[in-house]
């Protein structure tokens, strides 16, 4: 028997679902008008028997859409914030598609309703791959699309990688360490740190890095938390000087939560450096233009969208990948350390 005629047929699905051909159809071309129950058992079915869309089959095998997605599991006023981040990725990626002729196609997935149409979206062969960007916990959407022949590529090391998911990254360990031995060799012996969010793999292992650098040194690590926003690190500076206020150095795990706690130490009468030295975390414009302007680990926004498009574009021309592409970040010394 040929593979093509082991694969499963929309009746095969309907039957394992328990509804009728035509619903099936629906659901998988992306139709709203089917109950959402209704919708979860015909996707569970899906995922079930590995069922690929007669569309999607087609566009895998001859790439006719010409059309990547690029997925941010984040809510708008997050992406659309005055974070660097999400535009850089997003001018990485654009670059490398426009090269090579290929149309971006961006979705938000911040909510339940949104991972729903963005699985709706790719199974119905909308677009020839998949990336993600900015991904939160063990999120099942990657493995689930690519287990179902969809070409997918994260950027960050997925918290939980059953499916062998390829993707790129930056030395989040490597970046904080040098900015820890930097903090050291100033003679600072009180190091605190707002950590970021602790569902995400860049929060994750900045916040372990750290955590080596201290107790390595012998001191007590000294952690506040933040979301990677401006508020955030102003709120958890005033935690982490509430706890300690002889602290003389504190790492933050972005520029943006940096932004926040330099005005915090500020209103609080602590000087920057003299009292306290600021290190963050991805070198955004910002970073030049704080009071004092901060030294920072700068990490390649733009190459790291240039980087999980070429990913992609590899795959699809079905070439082997690099199971994970992990690029280098570089200390940039100024006034707050």
């Amino acid at each position: 028997m040929t593979a093509a005629r082991e694969r499963p047929t929309l009746e095969a699905v309907a039957r394992r679902a328990g509804v009728s051909r035509a619903t099936v159809s629906r659901v998988v071309n992306g139709s709203t008008t089917v109950a959402e129950d209704i919708q979860e058992k015909v996707r569970i079915a899906v995922r079930e028997m590995g069922y690929v869309p007669n569309q999607a089959a087609r566009s895998l095998v001859t790439q006719r859409t010409d059309s990547i997605a690029l997925i941010l599991p984040e809510m708008p006023n997050r992406v659309f914030s005055d974070d660097q981040f999400f535009p850089g990725i997003i001018r990485g990626v654009s670059q490398e598609l426009e090269a090579a002729d290929r149309q971006l196609v961006l979705m938000l997935a911040g909510s339940t309703a949104g991972h729903s149409r963005v699985e709706r979206y790719a199974m119905a062969g909308h677009v020839d791959g998949v990336m993600f960007a900015s991904m939160h916990g063990a999120d099942p959407l990657p493995a689930a699309l690519s287990a179902l022949g969809i070409p997918v590529v994260c950027s960050g090391r997925p918290m939980q990688n059953h499916g062998g998911v390829p993707y790129v990254d930056v030395d989040h360990i490597a970046g904080v360490s040098s900015a820890m031995r930097h903090l050291l060799a100033g003679g600072r012996r009180r190091i605190a740190t707002i950590a970021g969010p602790q569902d995400m793999i860049a929060g994750v292992d900045r916040l372990t890095a750290y955590r080596d650098a201290v107790e390595a040194d012998g001191q007590l690590p000294r952690i506040a938390y933040g979301d990677f926003t401006r508020e955030s690190g102003a709120a958890a500076m005033r935690t982490l000087l509430d706890a300690d206020p002889d602290l003389d150095a504190v790492f933050i795990a972005s520029d943006l939560m940096a932004h926040g706690a330099l005005r915090t130490l500020r209103a609080s009468g602590r000087r920057v450096p003299d009292d306290v030295a600021v290190v963050g975390f991805d070198d955004i414009e910002i970073a030049q233009f704080t009071d004092p302007p901060l030294t920072t680990v700068r990490q390649p926004i733009v190459d790291l969208g240039r980087q999980l498009a070429r990913q992609m574009l590899i795959i699809l021309a079905g070439e082997p990948v690099s199971p994970a592409v992990l690029l280098p970040t570089e200390l940039i010394v100024r006034e707050s350390a």
